[in-house]
């Protein structure tokens, strides 16, 4: 058996461990990633060290400079070992977060459901149909009362119509005389009226000859009738 599996058995062999709560794990698997992460920023900056000193020795320490790249490959195997565990260690920390919170869908629905089993095993399918049909009685009779405060209450209802009208018009007359006697008339003007001016000298003269031909022209008639009669 390798050492590896007799370190992963060794370490699982206690049954009085307690299994780690997903929140540890998940706390340790973060911590494990930030030192990868430092781990590999260090390897990044020993790996660009190295190929400046290569660099530097070129072809006039060409020992020096191959055992600068030397170096530079062990780094670069390395950063690509923690590359790799870290993709690992991600999956990993996403596929526990992922089952926590399953977990955490699974006992909250589960909890859920006993609490609604436990308000149902105090309810009665029977007793909610009567409650409702009790409800739906109780509310008719409500509409019931309302309709009959709303219908009209005849209380001395019984008037006779044409004498109703009959002091209506009393009233209007009534009403008519008070405006008529608030009505002011116009004054009448304590001077009298004016005087009628004089005729035109003119006019009275015209007046005067057309009265004279008037009696002429009777006169003139007067003697013809007196001739036709004689001839006659």
């Amino acid at each position: 058996m390798s050492k590896l599996g007799k370190f992963f058995k060794g370490g699982g062999s206690s049954k009085s461990r307690a299994a780690p709560s997903p929140q540890e794990a998940l706390a340790r698997l973060r911590e494990t990633e930030e030192m990868l992460g430092k781990k590999q920023e260090y390897l990044e900056n020993r790996i660009q060290r190295e190929l400046a000193l290569a660099r530097k020795h070129g072809t006039q320490n060409k020992r020096a400079a191959l055992q600068a790249l030397k170096r530079k490959k062990r780094f670069e195997k390395q950063l690509t070992q923690i590359d790799g565990t870290l993709s690992t260690i991600e999956f990993q920390r996403e596929a526990l977060e992922n089952s926590h919170t399953n977990t955490e869908v699974l006992r909250n629905m589960g909890f859920a459901a006993k609490a609604m089993k436990a308000v149902h095993e105090n309810m009665d399918v029977n007793k909610i149909d009567d409650l409702m049909q009790e409800i739906t009685e109780q509310q008719d009779i409500a509409q019931e009362i309302s309709e009959a405060f709303s219908q009209r209450v005849g209380f001395g209802d019984d008037f006779d119509e044409d004498e109703l009208m009959a002091e209506l018009e009393e009233l209007e007359q009534e009403e008519l005389n008070k405006k008529m006697t608030n009505i002011r008339l116009p004054n009448v003007p304590s001077s009298s009226l004016p005087a009628q001016p004089d005729r035109r000298p003119g006019m009275a003269s015209t007046a005067r000859r057309s009265r004279a031909a008037s009696s002429r022209r009777t006169e003139e008639d007067d003697d013809f009738k007196h001739l036709a009669a004689w001839a006659t």
